[in-house]
């Protein structure tokens, strides 16, 4: 009996007491739906920044107008490879709209400095230049296309970019675009005939 008692007056030692004011479970939603955004902002303004960072290597360069480039520079690559990682590691956790948001000035911003770095160049072959425009225009464009209509012109123009670059436009998110669930295996296979 003493063991019951001692059991009762443990049991009651251990209940709250009204000098702690309790917090309801919305209060700390509400704060941690806030500690997300910020999160997310924060996101957005890092990718941004690393963008410029990356692009910022352009005025660093020697560019010489007879200078045929191959592949992109260890710059883009870099910033290429460290933004498909970052997305990759976000997809499971963050939803595609809010990555979409994450990612989504990345493109205008790197256009941006892209424009200023031209300025530091000293000599350009602006026949070049507008080639590679094009290329990049034409590359954005198919982002719009339907996935039908994109599969087509892949079709058509197998070596205009490379197979990556024509599997990364399946990967981007756009409004409006629908891509079927079978759209790699069908790309890869129109690919497999290059």
């Amino acid at each position: 009996m003493l063991e019951n008692a001692s059991r009762k007056q443990k049991g009651h030692h251990h209940s709250r007491t009204n000098s702690v004011p309790s917090r309801n479970l919305a209060s700390f939603a509400d704060e941690y739906k806030k500690l997300a955004i910020d999160c997310l902002k924060v996101l957005r303004v890092e990718m941004q920044l690393e963008t410029i960072f990356h692009m910022q290597e352009m005025t660093n360069r020697e560019y010489l107008d007879d200078q045929e480039a191959e592949e992109p520079d260890d710059f883009i690559i870099s910033l290429t490879a460290q933004i498909t990682r970052r997305d990759e590691e976000m997809a499971s956790f963050v939803a595609g709209v809010k990555r979409n948001y994450i990612f989504g000035r990345i493109y205008s911003i790197a256009a941006n400095a892209f424009v200023k770095a031209l300025a530091a160049i000293l000599s350009i072959d602006s026949e070049i230049v507008q080639q590679r425009l094009d290329r990049v225009r034409s590359y954005y464009e198919l982002l719009n296309m339907p996935f039908e209509a994109l599969l087509t012109f892949i079709t058509e123009h197998e070596n205009l970019f490379t197979a990556t670059e024509y599997t990364n436009l399946l990967k981007d998110q756009v409004l409006g675009r629908e891509i079927p669930a079978d759209a790699r295996d069908r790309l890869s296979e129109i690919l497999s005939h290059r």
